[in-house]
Parts: structure tokens; sequence; C-alpha cells
């Protein structure tokens, strides 16, 4: 017998609010990519590479956390707990990928290996939230 309990049936992601989500991940997945270019080559351009696509996942991931933290103090107080958990990993990837790109802004040879490991960390947080924020929030209602 399997037991499951539910609180409610789980609303999927306001369509803005999912096309913002989806910048973070392959920006950061690409500057991990560029990163990983840029240690086997040593061409320069790599990391410029890596500083722009850093830049626009800051931009997509800010406005994808600020849907959220509108989100969160939007809704009722009951079943916040996911969207606490999304809004959280979205900061952290967001501060994360912020210390990231001033990294990134030193000299090419200074950004490694910290700007590799930077780039692998958020790219696994981007990946994280967009996991959690395409899964859906519980919307409250039983049915």
């Amino acid at each position: 017998m399997v037991a499951i309990s539910s609180s409610g049936p789980l609303r999927p992601l306001h369509p803005l609010h999912a096309i913002l989500l989806a910048f973070p991940l392959p920006l950061f997945a690409g500057a991990l990519l560029s990163d990983f270019a840029y240690r086997a080559t040593f061409h320069i351009q790599w990391a410029n590479f890596s500083s722009w696509l850093i830049a626009g996942g800051l931009v997509g991931g800010g406005f994808a956390a600020l849907w959220a933290l509108i989100n969160l103090f939007r809704r009722g107080t009951a079943h916040k707990g996911r969207m606490i958990v999304y809004f959280v990993v979205l900061a952290v990837m967001w501060v994360l990928g912020f210390i990231n790109a001033l990294v990134h802004a030193k000299d090419a040879w200074a950004t490694m290996p910290e700007g590799l490991y930077l780039s692998a960390i958020t790219t696994l947080l981007a990946l994280a939230a967009a996991w959690i924020g395409y899964s859906g929030f519980h919307t409250g209602e039983v049915k």
C-alpha cells in the first residue's frame, strides 16, 4: 500500500516568470564551458565570453528572483516552504554569480581556478532553481 500526501494541486509558474527562469541555466552553463575552454587553451577571448554570459545570467536570474520574492509576499501563509526554498536557491545563485562576475572582471590569468569553481556552483544552483520552479508550487487547495 502506498500513501500519498498532497497539500493541493501544483500550480505552474506564470509564463513570464518561466521565461525569466529560462535564462540563468544556459547562460551560467555556457560560462562554465567557456571557463573550461579558457583553462584548456588560455585564449583570453574565452574569459571574455564567460564574463558576458555571467552578466546575462545575472540579469535573467535577478528578475526571476525578484518575481519569486514578490510571489512569496503576495501569497498566503500556507504552503510557503517550497517557495522559500526556491527563492533562497535563486538568491544564493545570484549572489555567487555576482561574485563570479567580480572574479571574471580581473585579468584573465587571475580568474583561474576560482572562476571555474564559481561557474560550476552557479550552474548547479541554476539547475536546482529551474528544477524547483518548473515542477510547480502548491496552491493550498485540497481536492
